[in-house]
């Protein structure tokens, strides 16, 4: 078989060539410490290291998620135990308000007190991010939710929206709390109807409850209650709508029966005296600023508190407060579930981050003890190429003629 010139040169070319290749394959994997650089280094182990790369950086991002919802989570419950705090020494403002030994001064002074403590809850409800948003907007986080009306009482601008954040495939979570829902909503508690008092009440009497029964038809009106001599000693109760027009005639009155009247279960409490007077509005929820202004406003008509209508009224306000201050502390316990929930989640993110950087080590990270006894191996190949080429091509006929 004859072997040309040109041939054997090619041949030894290509052999050099191809040494040199896989020893500067192998120099890039030990520069790098991977052993799989690109798909042709092995392509099963590439798709799943592409797989692992992609889901920690989906792990990643979701971990950026869950900072971001726990700073603003966090915000919100410590803005709500500030108001939880504040609404607590206020009561303790109104029961010490509400003992008949205080001087119209002194309460004239706890009212301006309350009044200051008022304008720090409205500070709390106002309360922004570090990026200037209202924490206590909704999705109007622009506009300053809660101020005083021309009116004196505090109306609530923003919205009930909820802002959610993606902290796990198919996983969402609230990262805000609305401020209607916080400081706006709380359920009546007295049910579906507020009391309004008469200032010339003599007798010594509360509304307990005022409900929507369902039992009956319901007509929906501003109703007035009238207590009357019943001629014997006793009391009836004259019921009118909102034209003055008598709806329902109670003869003879008990106290330990519901009056009821279009649907409405009204039940009291004490011994009311003829002449005395109130009056029932619908009212399903109230506000905690509106609790504590008419609180002030009370305080503030100076010995009204120890009337009877002012006893009457100032109870009414105290279980207003009560639900206004549960419902605070719902929406900080709704927050607390939150911070427990972002806080598994980062965790479970931690040790998935962990297993897959684990994966993705034992798939490209080189055997660097392998990687140099064959790095060694084909150096040895080459150079042995190499010279046996130098050999080859000094070989000539000329020679052996």
């Amino acid at each position: 078989m004859r072997i040309s010139t040109g041939q054997m040169f090619q041949q030894s070319t290509n052999s050099i060539l191809e040494k040199q290749s896989a020893t500067n394959s192998i120099m890039g994997q030990i520069s790098s410490g991977k052993r799989v650089e690109t798909a042709g280094d092995d392509p099963v182990a590439a798709i799943a290291i592409d797989n692992l790369k992609q889901r920690n950086t989906l792990v990643d991002q979701f971990v950026k998620n869950i900072d971001y919802a726990t700073n603003h989570v966090q915000q919100t419950e410590s803005q709500l135990g500030q108001a939880d705090d504040l609404a607590a020494s206020m009561k303790e403002s109104m029961l010490r308000a509400a003992n008949g030994s205080m001087t119209s001064a002194e309460r004239q002074t706890i009212a301006d007190d309350m009044r200051q403590s008022l304008e720090q809850l409205m500070s709390i409800a106002n309360t922004k991010d570090e990026s200037g948003n209202y924490i206590f907007g909704g999705t109007k986080t622009n506009d300053i939710p809660f101020a005083f009306d021309n009116n004196g009482q505090v109306v609530y601008s923003g919205d009930s929206g909820i802002r959610k954040s993606n902290i796990a495939t198919g996983v969402q979570v609230n990262t805000n709390t609305p401020g209607d829902a916080a400081f706006m909503n709380a359920p009546n508690a007295m049910g579906d109807y507020g009391v309004n008092y008469s200032s010339l009440q003599q007798g010594d009497f509360v509304v307990t409850s005022a409900k929507i029964t369902g039992t009956s038809p319901y007509t929906a009106d501003t109703y007035t209650f009238n207590f009357v001599d019943d001629g014997l000693g006793g009391l009836n109760v004259e019921v009118y709508d909102s034209t003055a027009n008598l709806v329902r005639t109670v003869a003879p009155f008990d106290a330990s029966v519901p009056v009821s009247v279009n649907g409405i279960d009204v039940k009291l409490d004490g011994e009311p005296q003829a002449g005395d007077s109130f009056s029932i509005n619908e009212v399903a929820e109230v506000s905690i600023f509106d609790t504590f202004s008419k609180a002030i406003a009370l305080f503030e008509r100076g010995d009204d508190a120890q009337t009877p209508a002012g006893q009457s009224e100032l109870a009414q306000l105290l279980n207003n407060l009560d639900s206004g201050v549960n419902q605070m502390s719902q929406q900080r316990s709704y927050t607390g579930n939150s911070l427990k929930v972002l806080q598994q989640y980062s965790d479970n993110h931690t040790d998935e981050k962990i297993i897959n950087t684990s994966a993705l080590s034992k798939l490209e990270d080189l055997d660097f003890a392998s990687a140099i006894t064959e790095f060694e191996k084909q150096q040895l190949a080459l150079n042995a190429v190499s010279s046996l080429f130098t050999k080859v091509g000094t070989l000539s006929l000329f020679d052996y003629i």
